[in-house]
């Protein structure tokens, strides 16, 4: 039932309308109004309505409001996250930092506020050509935030479109400048690497006041079309690197054994050379020396020659024949140096050699 109804419930917010009498707002209204009219030197009394009286009270409530709405407007709350730019009559004035902040009330300073800390990302993909011209598809991934806000509200015209095409413009400049084998291979983060100092040097020069954070170059693929030409010149590239390995380490065990091998020979032949050196120095210095003794004794030296040389020789033959009448018989069957000696009768000639007559020795195994 309504309050103003007849027979309803009274107004509780009315003089004894009620078990719990609540204050009477315009009793409140009226009693601030006649104090506010007694403060501006009006007269006003209990329930005036006069024009005099109601002029001045309602401008000193505006009044009294608008200043209330000033010092409400003056404070600023910054959070931890965002930095305040304050524009001055339309022109930059100041940053403000996290927490309370004073400001001129609006319109003599406003104030933008730009969240720094939001870590914003792009992605995209294109295709675009290398340097030994080849289509390879690259999937790139950008992560940057705010690091001047004053730059980012004023310094472009929009940074995050600029920080878009200034992307792609990095990736085409730095895949541009390699190949193929570099963009598919492990070389992805030095190109990344590259392609995010490019791309920080080209936002500092437009005055996007951006900081990129993260550059990654996702994936690197050539296009569909061409894939099974390309995946036969990955296993041709395959074969080759296996059969280089294969040959390398088979030269890894053939070189040091060539390298040994001729190093024996070496060796060996060193060993012979002085040998032989020795050797005919020897024989020199023998041959000196008989020469000397044949000098002295010449039928001595004869003779001891003859015997050592008969010596020698027979030494080297087994096979002899002993016949009738105790001649012996050289039969030089075995060996070729002496293959075409006739037959001789050894037996008078070594006895004729021990007489003195090596003449005669030589007669009879002639004969």
């Amino acid at each position: 039932m309504a309050w103003n109804k007849p027979g309803g419930e009274k107004d509780p917010w009315s003089q004894g309308g009620g078990r719990d009498e609540g204050p009477n707002v315009e009793d409140f209204l009226r009693r601030l109004r006649g104090s506010l009219g007694r403060a501006m030197g009006g007269g006003g009394g209990k329930g005036g309505t006069g024009a005099g009286e109601g002029g001045p009270n309602f401008l000193l409530i505006a009044a009294a409001l608008l200043a209330l709405w000033f010092l409400l407007d003056a404070w600023v709350m910054i959070d931890e996250r965002q930095r305040g730019v304050v524009l001055r009559f339309g022109k930059f004035d100041r940053v403000l930092t996290p927490g309370p902040n004073f400001k001129l009330p609006r319109p003599l300073e406003s104030v933008t506020k730009v969240d720094v800390t939001q870590l914003r990302s792009i992605s995209d993909q294109v295709r675009m050509l290398t340097r030994d011209e080849n289509i390879v598809q690259i999937e790139y991934n950008v992560q940057y935030q705010v690091a001047d806000p004053k730059l980012y509200l004023f310094g472009a015209r929009d940074p995050d479109d600029t920080l878009r095409q200034a992307t792609e413009s990095a990736v085409r400049d730095v895949v541009g400048s390699s190949e193929m084998d570099e963009v598919l291979t492990g070389e992805r983060a030095a190109l990344a690497a590259e392609a995010r100092q490019r791309l920080q040097a080209t936002l500092d020069s437009y005055g996007t006041g951006l900081q990129v954070s993260v550059f990654n170059l996702q994936n690197a693929r050539p296009p569909s079309e061409v894939r099974e030409a390309f995946d036969d010149a990955i296993s041709a590239r395959e074969d080759k690197e296996r059969i280089e390995s294969e040959a390398e380490a088979y030269a890894s065990k053939v070189v040091p054994e060539a390298r040994g091998e001729a190093a024996r020979i070496r060796a060996e032949a060193e060993g012979y050379k002085q040998a032989m050196i020795a050797r005919a120095e020897g024989d020199a210095e023998r041959f000196s020396m008989l020469a000397e003794e044949y000098r002295k004794a010449p039928e001595v030296t004869r003779q001891r020659l003859y015997l050592e040389t008969m010596q020698e020789i027979l030494a080297g033959n087994r096979k002899v024949y002993a016949g009738d009448g105790g001649n012996v018989l050289y039969l030089p069957i075995e060996g070729g140096g002496a293959a075409a000696a006739p037959p001789a009768r050894l037996a008078p000639a070594m006895q004729a050699s021990a007489a003195g007559a090596p003449g005669r020795g030589c007669h009879a195994a002639r004969a």
